[in-house]
């Protein structure tokens, strides 16, 4: 591929700098250092123009934390001045960077992403009988800088562009000349374009037609078990060789017709649902956000829109039954734990109130309310309450959704009402509306 050049004047063009703060500032108007920048646009834009032209380097500035889902990682983010650079440099240099990226590589590409790759690793598993499932050990703290630098070299041949790639890359390391900042624009970019070596080695040397690749997690379809065993030792020599990485100790070959887990989707018979870990986590998340309004620290809007968020992928990865039936459990009153749509059963119960402890150290709804399967059992963390015995409305609307989804459940002949009006439906219910349409 010919190398790009006369990109430096694209760079520093006064239009490409307000569409990078544009994008920098999008979903953070609220923060101070965002209105700080944009209080004295002009001179920001005309500062950072003159020191991206003089050499200046700018990068370096990160605030580091961890996270802990889906397993604990240290995120380095970039001062706001910094990601306005990032994303001018990535306005100019992206379209360079598509070019060279074959159609079965997903992430960071527009038009591509999660869920385009679990759908195209969907219809390789229905063509093929085995599959190997590869991914590299610490692989953004793992890239070279002077692999990556010199794979740069051949894309552009612009100095002042090399120039600010090489102050990026240098500006992290997690040991000497090695590792990109998690977390960075420009490190997505970059950590997907340094394995497309590996794309053009598995397509073009082994010939491999069945292939897709997000980040680092990659996976080879064949019908010949052989054939993959054979691939399996080629890439690990070529990741070690001419990428100077090492995959992960554990390859997974197996048959299509057993399913395989990628990118949170379990893909098993043409079929696509979440995976165990990713159910996992939902939960997990959704638990969180109840303690947090519960404790007075979200408000209700909060998390319903929370709640919705969190649930988008897994209702995009098949996951809606999933979601239904955990969500029917909480208000129907089978075994599990609460979820969101049952922090507060119809909206008729308070935080504050106490709810009795059993013997054996578990808080519980009263006893009068059903027989063997009652509601949920209660958290004292959430701070939740049992339906009242006196509320008719609340006891006789447990009933039609317990009575609708498992059978009649056993109720006190003294609860036995005629059906009241239809009461006002709490928050809770009407995040059970906007979060699955048609399940109340």
């Amino acid at each position: 591929m010919k190398r790009v050049g006369n990109l430096a004047e694209a760079l520093l063009d006064r239009g490409n700098l307000e569409l990078a703060f544009c994008k920098a500032a999008r979903g953070k108007w609220s923060r101070a250092s965002v209105h700080r920048f944009s209080e004295n646009l002009d001179a920001e834009l005309d500062s950072l123009r003159r020191d991206l032209d003089s050499g200046r380097s700018l990068f370096g500035n990160y605030r580091c934390f961890r996270v802990f889902e889906p397993k604990e990682r240290i995120i380095h983010a970039a001062s706001f001045r910094e990601r306005v650079t990032h994303h001018a440099l990535m306005n100019v240099c992206e379209p360079v960077l598509e070019r060279a990226a074959v159609a079965a590589s997903f992430a960071c590409r527009k038009g591509k992403g999660r869920h385009r790759a679990i759908e195209h690793a969907r219809q390789c598993s229905l063509r093929r009988q085995w599959f190997l499932k590869m991914d590299v050990r610490k692989y953004f703290d793992s890239i070279s800088h002077p692999v990556l630098l010199s794979m740069l070299e051949r894309k552009f041949k612009d100095p002042l562009v090399l120039r600010v790639f090489s102050q990026i890359i240098g500006s992290h390391q997690t040991q000497p000349n090695r590792g990109l900042p998690i977390g960075s624009l420009t490190s997505q970019h970059l950590a997907n374009f340094y394995l497309g070596a590996l794309d053009r080695f598995c397509l073009e040397d082994l010939r491999i037609g069945s292939y897709c690749r997000y980040m680092d997690d990659f996976v080879l379809w064949n019908d010949d078990r052989v054939v993959l065993k054979v691939a399996q030792g080629r890439i690990t020599a070529f990741l070690g060789t001419e990428l100077g990485l090492a995959p992960k100790p554990s390859p997974y070959i197996n048959q299509t017709r057993h399913g395989m887990d990628f990118l949170g989707a379990r893909i098993v018979g043409g079929h696509v649902k979440p995976s165990r870990k990713s159910v996992s986590r939902w939960i997990r998340k959704v638990r969180v956000l109840e303690r947090w309004n519960a404790s007075g620290n979200l408000s209700d809007q909060d998390l319903q829109q929370r709640v919705t968020a969190a649930s988008a992928n897994m209702v995009a990865i098949g996951g809606r039954a999933i979601c239904r039936q955990r969500m029917s459990l909480d208000l129907g009153g089978g075994h599990t734990a609460p979820t969101a749509c049952s922090a507060a059963a119809l909206g008729t119960t308070t935080p504050s109130t106490a709810a009795a402890r059993t013997a054996t150290g578990t808080l519980r709804t009263t006893s009068t309310t059903t027989t063997d399967s009652g509601l949920p059992e209660l958290d004292p963390v959430r701070g939740m309450t049992p339906v009242p015995e006196d509320d008719p409305v609340t006891v006789q609307s447990c009933q039609l959704r317990q009575a609708n989804r498992n059978g009649p459940i056993g109720v006190s002949s003294a609860m036995a009402v005629p059906p009241p009006a239809k009461a006002p439906m709490g928050t809770q219910e009407t995040l059970l509306q906007m979060l699955l349409p048609g399940f109340v």
